[in-house]
């Protein structure tokens, strides 16, 4: 059975990117959306993540525009003492749902179908519940919003990416916190956030370093969580130290070097030069658990794992009885080809500024909100890539300085951005006259320009080609 109804935007998933979006419009302009999701609640991988997940970055750093998550807090003890509250899986499952129900569908001005499958059939709009089987043919009056072009891939979701014989215990990251027995090993794969995560965690809750072994396929850079933080004096001194060791530097490596050296950047093995740099943030003392971890396997990726034997690229190592291979080897972040958010069939949201994909999220939709033109809108918000080596985080920073830079300019977006919380260069109107911020301003100022083009000649990237595809 087919119904029918009519909306001006379709928004393709209820994740943070299509919720901060969402949000936005429907602050900033009087229409209707409706939100189509695979999964039963807003939230996107959120509902998926394993149990034990916190937010890498601050809580006000993620969300929606109008509702900060959380309050706000300085933690006052324990590891992080000083730095700012970052929420559990529980804080943002909770908070997805109240801004879906109070905020968006209390307007009267949202739409949520839940478990239900979007296709386009020509110039239909087609969504089908996995519940029911039944199909609503959507009219969209405005605009299609994808908001899954950045979606991530994570293991609960994603099948481990190796092969893996049948008498071999192998679990998703998910299933340590549910494990009916003791394994003797875990043998941890993946060199992301989801591993560090993973590892951390077994440690906290009293797991020996000798009975983890680490398939480290890649070593990674990582940002130091104390210089991401929602405190004006703390962001742009980041932004400064970036740009002076920048401006300085003689190759990728070094920049990272330099970087590490100002306090910016970590590393776990200070022998080995980092080729990934997604650059998760990670506290310094997860990083003292982490260097506990003696026996790092560096031969590559698993091609598979039988019951006697881990086979990588470059050789293999053995498999202890009793281990447990535990899969975070998921890709975690996505990079498809960056193309103008506007396009001629849809928008794709993408970030725009350097990482903070809420931000971005919910500067498309005010700027959706706020400007006729589909020029000006991607002249405003070029997109921008996601970082996975040295030279694409170096090309993200380039490609999010011109971007910021050029949004801006706009007095009304500059409002709307000092006012915003998921922005992390937010500085408010009280806080400009402020002798720290305008020292520290100076300092960036003062190498902006120069580490900015030495940037992009390292990263391969004029700055005369920065723009919107």
């Amino acid at each position: 059975m087919t119904t029918s109804l009519e909306t001006d935007y379709l928004v393709v998933g209820a994740g943070a990117m299509g919720m901060a979006f969402t949000d936005a419009l429907v602050d900033h302009a009087d229409v209707h959306v409706t939100l189509v999701d695979r999964r039963h609640a807003a939230g996107g991988h959120w509902l998926d993540a394993y149990p034990f997940v916190q937010l890498h970055q601050a809580s006000s750093f993620y969300g929606v525009a109008s509702t900060v998550l959380g309050s706000g807090a300085v933690q006052l003890r324990g590891p992080e003492a000083g730095l700012h509250e970052r929420a559990r899986r529980s804080g943002v499952q909770a908070y997805y749902d109240d801004i879906l129900h109070r905020r968006l569908l209390g307007t009267g001005r949202v739409t949520f179908l839940g478990a239900s499958e979007y296709t386009a059939r020509g110039a239909s709009h087609l969504v089908t519940s996995l519940v029911s089987g039944e199909t609503v043919e959507v009219d969209v009056r405005r605009r299609v919003v994808d908001a899954t072009y950045l979606s991530p891939t994570i293991p609960a979701t994603t099948p481990a990416p190796f092969k893996v014989a049948d008498d071999v215990q192998v679990a998703a990251i998910n299933e340590l916190a549910r494990l009916t027995g003791t394994p003797r090993t875990y043998v941890i794969v993946g060199s992301g956030k989801t591993a560090t995560d993973g590892i951390v965690w077994l440690l906290v809750n009293g797991v020996a370093p000798d009975r983890i072994v680490w398939v480290r396929p890649r070593d990674p850079w990582m940002l130091n969580r104390a210089v991401v933080q929602p405190d004006p004096v703390v962001g742009l001194r980041l932004a400064a130290d970036t740009m002076e060791a920048a401006a300085s530097a003689r190759s990728l490596d070094d920049l990272f070097l330099r970087l590490e050296a100002a306090g910016v950047m970590l590393r776990i093995d200070k022998d080995v030069i980092p080729t990934m740099a997604k650059t998760p943030t990670l506290a310094t003392w997860e990083l003292d658990l982490l260097r506990t971890i003696e026996h790092v396997v560096r031969l590559g990726h698993i091609k598979h794992v039988t019951r006697r034997e881990i086979v990588l690229d470059q050789g293999s190592v053995p498999l202890g009885p009793g281990s447990l291979v535990v899969h975070c080897a998921a890709s975690g972040l996505r990079y498809p080809p960056l193309v103008p958010l506007w396009g001629p069939d849809k928008v794709r949201l993408q970030t725009i500024r350097a990482g903070f994909p809420c931000f971005g999220a919910a500067l498309a939709g005010y700027v959706e909100a706020t400007r006729d033109d589909d020029r000006e809108r991607n002249r405003l918000c070029p997109p921008n890539t996601l970082p996975d080596s040295p030279a694409s985080w170096a090309r993200m920073q380039v490609r999010g300085t011109i971007a910021a830079r050029t949004f801006g300019a706009e007095d009304d977006i500059a409002a709307w951005a000092n006012g915003c919380a998921l922005n992390p260069a937010r500085i408010e109107p009280s806080q400009r006259l402020d002798p720290a911020v305008q020292a520290v301003a100076g300092r960036l100022a003062e190498h902006a320009e120069h580490g900015l083009a030495r940037m992009a000649e390292l990263a391969n990237e004029p700055l005369e080609r920065v723009g919107p595809g």
